[in-house]
Protein backbone atom coordinates (compact mmCIF):
# COMPACT_ATOMS: atom_id res chain seq x y z
CA UNK A 1 0.00 0.00 0.00
CA UNK A 2 1.53 3.26 -0.89
CA UNK A 3 2.38 5.43 2.15
CA UNK A 4 0.21 8.46 2.74
CA UNK A 5 1.70 12.14 1.90
CA UNK A 6 2.11 14.13 4.85
CA UNK A 7 2.22 18.06 3.73
CA UNK A 8 4.09 20.46 5.68
CA UNK A 9 1.60 23.45 6.61
CA UNK A 10 2.47 26.79 8.23
CA UNK A 11 -0.38 28.17 10.02
CA UNK A 12 0.79 31.85 10.35
CA UNK A 13 -1.57 33.34 13.58
CA UNK A 14 -2.84 31.73 16.71
CA UNK A 15 -5.80 33.29 18.00
CA UNK A 16 -9.04 31.34 17.53
CA UNK A 17 -8.65 30.68 14.24
CA UNK A 18 -5.57 30.10 13.56
CA UNK A 19 -5.39 27.95 16.59
CA UNK A 20 -8.55 25.62 15.48
CA UNK A 21 -7.42 24.80 11.96
CA UNK A 22 -4.21 24.08 13.50
CA UNK A 23 -6.03 21.50 15.57
CA UNK A 24 -7.93 20.62 12.19
CA UNK A 25 -4.83 19.89 9.85
CA UNK A 26 -3.07 18.16 12.54
CA UNK A 27 -6.08 16.22 13.32
CA UNK A 28 -5.98 15.19 9.55
CA UNK A 29 -3.25 12.89 10.04
CA UNK A 30 -1.97 14.44 6.70
CA UNK A 31 0.06 17.20 7.63
CA UNK A 32 3.00 18.27 9.98
CA UNK A 33 1.70 21.61 10.98
CA UNK A 34 3.97 24.44 12.30
CA UNK A 35 2.27 27.04 14.13
CA UNK A 36 3.17 30.69 14.56
CA UNK A 37 1.79 32.18 17.91
CA UNK A 38 3.42 35.94 18.21
CA UNK A 39 1.60 37.37 21.34
CA UNK A 40 0.25 34.37 23.18
CA UNK A 41 3.64 32.06 22.45
CA UNK A 42 4.52 31.88 26.29
CA UNK A 43 1.37 30.74 27.60
CA UNK A 44 0.81 27.57 25.18
CA UNK A 45 4.62 26.59 24.79
CA UNK A 46 4.46 26.29 28.35
CA UNK A 47 0.96 24.83 28.95
CA UNK A 48 0.06 23.76 25.55
CA UNK A 49 -3.89 24.97 24.18
CA UNK A 50 -6.91 24.33 26.34
CA UNK A 51 -9.89 23.50 23.39
CA UNK A 52 -13.62 23.90 24.59
CA UNK A 53 -15.37 23.05 21.32
CA UNK A 54 -18.80 21.39 21.12
CA UNK A 55 -17.68 19.79 17.68
CA UNK A 56 -14.25 18.54 18.62
CA UNK A 57 -14.58 18.00 22.69
CA UNK A 58 -12.43 19.15 24.96
CA UNK A 59 -8.68 19.04 25.38
CA UNK A 60 -5.72 20.18 27.34
CA UNK A 61 -1.96 20.34 26.34
CA UNK A 62 -2.76 20.60 23.23
CA UNK A 63 -0.56 22.13 21.11
CA UNK A 64 0.60 21.65 17.10
CA UNK A 65 3.86 19.58 15.63
CA UNK A 66 5.82 22.88 15.89
CA UNK A 67 5.13 26.06 17.71
CA UNK A 68 7.30 29.32 17.15
CA UNK A 69 7.34 32.97 17.28
CA UNK A 70 7.74 34.07 14.22
CA UNK A 71 7.45 33.65 10.61
CA UNK A 72 11.18 34.39 10.34
CA UNK A 73 11.79 31.09 12.65
CA UNK A 74 9.64 29.39 10.94
CA UNK A 75 11.27 30.27 7.57
CA UNK A 76 13.76 27.07 7.76
CA UNK A 77 11.59 24.62 5.63
CA UNK A 78 9.82 24.83 2.34
CA UNK A 79 5.44 24.35 2.97
CA UNK A 80 3.15 23.10 0.64
CA UNK A 81 0.54 25.33 2.05
CA UNK A 82 0.50 28.59 3.97
CA UNK A 83 -2.47 29.26 5.84
CA UNK A 84 -2.63 33.08 7.06
CA UNK A 85 -5.26 33.39 9.89
CA UNK A 86 -4.56 36.69 11.21
CA UNK A 87 -6.27 39.75 11.83
CA UNK A 88 -6.30 42.15 8.56
CA UNK A 89 -5.22 45.29 9.82
CA UNK A 90 -3.20 47.50 7.21
CA UNK A 91 -3.14 50.10 9.43
CA UNK A 92 -0.56 48.63 11.68
CA UNK A 93 1.19 46.05 9.64
CA UNK A 94 1.00 44.60 6.19
CA UNK A 95 0.02 40.82 5.13
CA UNK A 96 3.05 41.17 3.17
CA UNK A 97 5.36 42.59 5.72
CA UNK A 98 4.12 39.88 8.20
CA UNK A 99 4.98 36.96 5.77
CA UNK A 100 8.21 38.40 4.11
CA UNK A 101 10.82 36.56 5.58
CA UNK A 102 9.29 33.61 2.97
CA UNK A 103 9.07 35.86 0.26
CA UNK A 104 12.58 37.27 0.54
CA UNK A 105 16.14 36.36 0.51
CA UNK A 106 17.81 33.57 1.57
CA UNK A 107 14.63 31.37 2.28
CA UNK A 108 12.94 32.94 -1.63
CA UNK A 109 16.34 31.29 -3.24
CA UNK A 110 16.46 28.26 -2.02
CA UNK A 111 12.87 26.94 -1.68
CA UNK A 112 9.99 26.91 -3.95
CA UNK A 113 6.78 29.35 -3.06
CA UNK A 114 3.83 27.35 -1.09
CA UNK A 115 0.34 28.46 -2.14
CA UNK A 116 -1.30 30.51 0.55
CA UNK A 117 -4.28 30.29 1.95
CA UNK A 118 -6.02 33.47 2.98
CA UNK A 119 -8.47 32.20 6.51
CA UNK A 120 -9.18 36.21 6.67
CA UNK A 121 -12.18 38.17 7.04
CA UNK A 122 -12.91 41.21 4.62
CA UNK A 123 -12.89 41.99 0.69
CA UNK A 124 -9.36 41.84 -1.19
CA UNK A 125 -7.48 40.88 1.62
CA UNK A 126 -5.27 38.70 -1.17
CA UNK A 127 -4.13 41.70 -3.08
CA UNK A 128 -1.42 43.32 -1.74
CA UNK A 129 0.39 39.90 -1.25
CA UNK A 130 -0.42 39.06 -4.72
CA UNK A 131 1.26 41.87 -6.07
CA UNK A 132 4.39 40.98 -3.71
CA UNK A 133 4.44 37.56 -5.10
CA UNK A 134 4.26 38.57 -8.42
CA UNK A 135 7.32 40.84 -8.09
CA UNK A 136 9.44 38.03 -6.81
CA UNK A 137 8.89 36.69 -10.37
CA UNK A 138 9.29 33.27 -9.41
CA UNK A 139 6.13 31.84 -10.97
CA UNK A 140 2.76 32.71 -11.38
CA UNK A 141 1.45 33.40 -7.62
CA UNK A 142 -0.68 30.58 -6.19
CA UNK A 143 -3.61 31.84 -3.93
CA UNK A 144 -6.29 30.22 -2.27
CA UNK A 145 -9.17 32.56 -1.21
CA UNK A 146 -12.03 31.55 1.39
CA UNK A 147 -15.26 32.36 2.69
CA UNK A 148 -15.40 30.93 6.50
CA UNK A 149 -18.14 30.75 8.75
CA UNK A 150 -16.96 29.60 12.17
CA UNK A 151 -17.90 31.00 15.53
CA UNK A 152 -14.77 31.01 18.00
CA UNK A 153 -12.97 32.93 20.54
CA UNK A 154 -9.63 33.12 22.02
CA UNK A 155 -11.10 33.80 25.93
CA UNK A 156 -7.41 33.28 27.04
CA UNK A 157 -3.91 33.57 25.48
CA UNK A 158 -3.93 29.25 25.81
CA UNK A 159 -8.09 28.78 26.27
CA UNK A 160 -9.79 28.51 22.62
CA UNK A 161 -13.75 28.50 22.42
CA UNK A 162 -15.11 26.77 19.53
CA UNK A 163 -18.90 26.16 18.91
CA UNK A 164 -20.56 22.88 16.94
CA UNK A 165 -19.54 24.27 13.42
CA UNK A 166 -16.51 25.10 10.98
CA UNK A 167 -16.89 25.26 7.13
CA UNK A 168 -14.80 26.52 4.26
CA UNK A 169 -15.52 27.44 0.87
CA UNK A 170 -12.23 27.81 -1.08
CA UNK A 171 -11.57 29.00 -4.41
CA UNK A 172 -8.70 30.33 -6.34
CA UNK A 173 -8.08 34.04 -6.09
CA UNK A 174 -7.56 36.04 -9.17
CA UNK A 175 -6.26 39.40 -9.38
CA UNK A 176 -9.10 42.09 -10.35
CA UNK A 177 -11.31 39.10 -11.63
CA UNK A 178 -14.79 38.25 -10.06
CA UNK A 179 -16.59 36.50 -12.99
CA UNK A 180 -14.20 33.55 -14.18
CA UNK A 181 -15.83 30.44 -13.20
CA UNK A 182 -13.59 27.74 -14.27
CA UNK A 183 -10.86 26.05 -12.58
CA UNK A 184 -7.64 24.59 -14.74
CA UNK A 185 -6.61 21.31 -14.02
CA UNK A 186 -3.56 22.66 -12.14
CA UNK A 187 -6.23 24.59 -9.55
CA UNK A 188 -8.75 21.74 -9.16
CA UNK A 189 -6.01 19.78 -8.08
CA UNK A 190 -4.36 22.24 -5.57
CA UNK A 191 -7.75 22.71 -4.11
CA UNK A 192 -9.00 19.01 -3.82
CA UNK A 193 -5.80 17.98 -1.79
CA UNK A 194 -5.91 20.93 0.88
CA UNK A 195 -9.81 19.85 0.98
CA UNK A 196 -8.98 16.33 1.49
CA UNK A 197 -6.59 17.59 3.83
CA UNK A 198 -9.33 20.15 6.08
CA UNK A 199 -11.99 16.98 5.53
CA UNK A 200 -10.00 14.77 7.17
CA UNK A 201 -9.43 16.87 9.87
CA UNK A 202 -13.55 17.14 10.09
CA UNK A 203 -14.01 20.77 8.90
CA UNK A 204 -16.70 21.02 6.32
CA UNK A 205 -15.41 21.89 2.73
CA UNK A 206 -16.67 23.50 -0.58
CA UNK A 207 -14.98 23.82 -3.59
CA UNK A 208 -16.32 26.76 -6.21
CA UNK A 209 -14.89 28.06 -9.03
CA UNK A 210 -15.33 31.60 -8.59
CA UNK A 211 -14.96 32.76 -4.38
CA UNK A 212 -15.34 36.29 -4.83
CA UNK A 213 -19.04 36.70 -4.93
CA UNK A 214 -19.36 34.39 -2.15
CA UNK A 215 -16.83 36.21 -0.07
CA UNK A 216 -18.85 39.70 -1.53
CA UNK A 217 -22.19 38.25 -0.02
CA UNK A 218 -20.75 36.84 3.35
CA UNK A 219 -19.88 40.93 3.69
CA UNK A 220 -23.00 41.78 3.59
CA UNK A 221 -23.85 41.03 7.26
CA UNK A 222 -20.25 42.43 8.48
CA UNK A 223 -20.56 46.00 6.82
CA UNK A 224 -24.34 46.32 7.92
CA UNK A 225 -24.72 44.33 11.70
CA UNK A 226 -21.36 44.26 12.58
CA UNK A 227 -20.75 48.10 12.10
CA UNK A 228 -24.01 48.95 14.09
CA UNK A 229 -22.96 46.76 17.04
CA UNK A 230 -19.95 48.27 17.03
CA UNK A 231 -21.10 51.96 17.18
CA UNK A 232 -23.97 51.33 19.51
CA UNK A 233 -22.74 48.48 21.49
CA UNK A 234 -26.07 46.72 21.02
CA UNK A 235 -25.16 43.22 19.78
CA UNK A 236 -29.06 42.21 19.36
CA UNK A 237 -30.81 44.36 17.24
CA UNK A 238 -33.81 42.19 17.31
CA UNK A 239 -33.94 40.90 20.55
CA UNK A 240 -37.16 41.38 22.52
CA UNK A 241 -37.00 41.82 26.48
CA UNK A 242 -37.39 38.86 28.51
CA UNK A 243 -41.18 37.16 29.02
CA UNK A 244 -39.56 35.48 32.57
CA UNK A 245 -38.31 37.82 35.13
CA UNK A 246 -36.63 34.85 36.77
CA UNK A 247 -34.44 34.49 33.35
CA UNK A 248 -33.64 37.63 32.43
CA UNK A 249 -30.83 38.96 29.78
CA UNK A 250 -29.52 41.66 28.03
CA UNK A 251 -29.26 43.71 25.55
CA UNK A 252 -32.46 43.75 24.27
CA UNK A 253 -34.99 46.30 22.57
CA UNK A 254 -37.01 48.24 25.14
CA UNK A 255 -40.38 48.38 23.90
CA UNK A 256 -39.90 52.06 25.20
CA UNK A 257 -38.89 53.50 21.63
CA UNK A 258 -38.85 49.57 19.74
CA UNK A 259 -41.72 51.41 17.44
CA UNK A 260 -39.03 53.81 15.74
CA UNK A 261 -36.28 51.23 15.24
CA UNK A 262 -38.54 49.41 13.16
CA UNK A 263 -39.58 52.96 11.38
CA UNK A 264 -36.20 54.33 10.93
CA UNK A 265 -32.91 51.95 11.76
CA UNK A 266 -33.68 48.73 10.39
CA UNK A 267 -35.39 50.69 6.73
CA UNK A 268 -31.64 52.04 6.69
CA UNK A 269 -29.81 48.87 7.47
CA UNK A 270 -31.74 47.68 4.10
CA UNK A 271 -31.11 50.51 2.14
CA UNK A 272 -27.01 49.74 3.40
CA UNK A 273 -27.71 46.36 1.96
CA UNK A 274 -29.13 47.81 -0.79
CA UNK A 275 -26.30 49.48 -1.86
CA UNK A 276 -23.71 46.67 -1.45
CA UNK A 277 -25.91 44.49 -4.25
CA UNK A 278 -25.71 47.70 -6.38
CA UNK A 279 -22.16 47.43 -6.26
CA UNK A 280 -22.37 43.88 -6.69
CA UNK A 281 -24.21 44.10 -9.99
CA UNK A 282 -21.44 46.32 -11.10
CA UNK A 283 -18.90 44.09 -10.65
CA UNK A 284 -20.58 41.46 -12.61
CA UNK A 285 -22.71 39.21 -10.10
CA UNK A 286 -26.13 38.15 -11.69
CA UNK A 287 -29.19 37.82 -10.03
CA UNK A 288 -29.10 33.90 -9.94
CA UNK A 289 -28.12 31.16 -7.75
CA UNK A 290 -24.45 31.52 -9.40
CA UNK A 291 -24.28 35.06 -9.36
CA UNK A 292 -25.64 37.11 -6.04
CA UNK A 293 -29.40 36.92 -6.10
CA UNK A 294 -31.35 40.02 -5.02
CA UNK A 295 -32.99 37.90 -2.14
CA UNK A 296 -29.56 38.28 -0.25
CA UNK A 297 -30.61 41.33 1.75
CA UNK A 298 -34.24 39.89 2.99
CA UNK A 299 -32.37 36.44 3.63
CA UNK A 300 -29.11 39.10 6.12
CA UNK A 301 -31.81 40.90 7.89
CA UNK A 302 -34.36 37.43 8.26
CA UNK A 303 -31.29 35.22 9.57
CA UNK A 304 -30.32 37.25 11.90
CA UNK A 305 -33.48 38.19 13.42
CA UNK A 306 -33.85 34.45 13.92
CA UNK A 307 -30.42 34.84 15.38
CA UNK A 308 -31.19 37.52 17.85
CA UNK A 309 -34.25 36.54 19.04
CA UNK A 310 -32.92 33.43 20.71
CA UNK A 311 -32.80 34.59 24.16
CA UNK A 312 -29.94 32.18 25.42
CA UNK A 313 -28.08 33.80 21.87
CA UNK A 314 -24.83 35.19 23.27
CA UNK A 315 -23.26 35.88 19.84
CA UNK A 316 -21.20 39.50 19.49
CA UNK A 317 -19.37 40.36 16.03
CA UNK A 318 -15.88 40.09 16.50
CA UNK A 319 -15.71 43.84 14.86
CA UNK A 320 -17.35 44.16 18.42
CA UNK A 321 -15.68 42.24 20.46
CA UNK A 322 -12.03 43.98 19.41
CA UNK A 323 -13.68 47.20 19.62
CA UNK A 324 -14.55 46.55 23.56
CA UNK A 325 -11.11 45.05 24.28
CA UNK A 326 -9.47 47.77 23.01
CA UNK A 327 -7.74 46.03 19.91
CA UNK A 328 -8.12 47.29 16.02
CA UNK A 329 -10.82 46.39 14.11
CA UNK A 330 -10.88 45.66 10.60
CA UNK A 331 -12.54 48.79 9.32
CA UNK A 332 -10.57 48.73 6.08
CA UNK A 333 -11.06 45.19 4.68
CA UNK A 334 -14.87 45.19 5.87
CA UNK A 335 -15.80 48.33 4.66
CA UNK A 336 -12.61 50.87 3.09
CA UNK A 337 -12.38 47.89 0.12
CA UNK A 338 -15.88 48.42 -0.39
CA UNK A 339 -16.12 51.90 -0.59
CA UNK A 340 -13.01 52.06 -2.87
CA UNK A 341 -14.35 49.77 -5.38
CA UNK A 342 -17.53 51.86 -5.39
CA UNK A 343 -15.44 55.29 -5.84
CA UNK A 344 -14.05 53.19 -9.23
CA UNK A 345 -16.85 52.61 -10.39
CA UNK A 346 -18.36 55.68 -9.61
CA UNK A 347 -21.54 54.00 -7.15
CA UNK A 348 -23.00 56.39 -4.77
CA UNK A 349 -23.07 54.60 -1.54
CA UNK A 350 -23.79 57.63 1.39
CA UNK A 351 -24.97 54.86 3.86
CA UNK A 352 -21.58 52.44 3.85
CA UNK A 353 -19.88 55.70 3.57
CA UNK A 354 -21.25 57.28 6.76
CA UNK A 355 -20.78 54.10 8.50
CA UNK A 356 -16.74 53.89 7.36
CA UNK A 357 -16.54 57.78 8.11
CA UNK A 358 -17.86 56.50 11.94
CA UNK A 359 -15.99 53.49 12.41
CA UNK A 360 -12.45 55.39 10.96
CA UNK A 361 -13.13 57.59 14.15
CA UNK A 362 -13.41 54.60 16.47
CA UNK A 363 -10.21 52.62 14.93
CA UNK A 364 -8.40 56.00 15.30
CA UNK A 365 -8.76 56.10 18.98
CA UNK A 366 -7.68 52.06 19.49
CA UNK A 367 -4.90 53.10 17.19
CA UNK A 368 -3.85 55.94 19.39
CA UNK A 369 -4.44 54.94 22.86
CA UNK A 370 -2.14 51.93 21.53
CA UNK A 371 0.54 54.69 20.27
CA UNK A 372 0.08 55.69 24.04
CA UNK A 373 1.11 52.61 25.98
CA UNK A 374 4.02 51.82 23.43
CA UNK A 375 2.39 48.79 21.84
CA UNK A 376 3.32 48.41 17.98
Amino acid sequence: MEAQKISNILVVGFGAVGAIYSYILKSSRRAHVTSVARSNYDAVNDHGLQIKSGKYGQETGWRPDRLVRSVAEAADRPYSYVFITTKVVPERISTADILKPLISSPYADKHPQSTYVFLQNGLNVETEFYHALEQLGKSEPSIISTALWINTNLIAPDVVEHNNFDRVTLGMYRFNDFTTNTNTPLEAAILEEIARILEAGGSEVTIVKEVQRIKFAKNFWNVAFSSFATLTQVPALFRPPPSDPSSPYSPYISPTTADLITKHTIPTIRATLQELLILGRALGYQDDKDGLPSSVVDDVIESTRRLHTVPESTHKPSMMLDAEKGLPIEVEVILGEVVRMAQEREIPMPRVEMLYALLLVVQNQILAKLEAQGIN
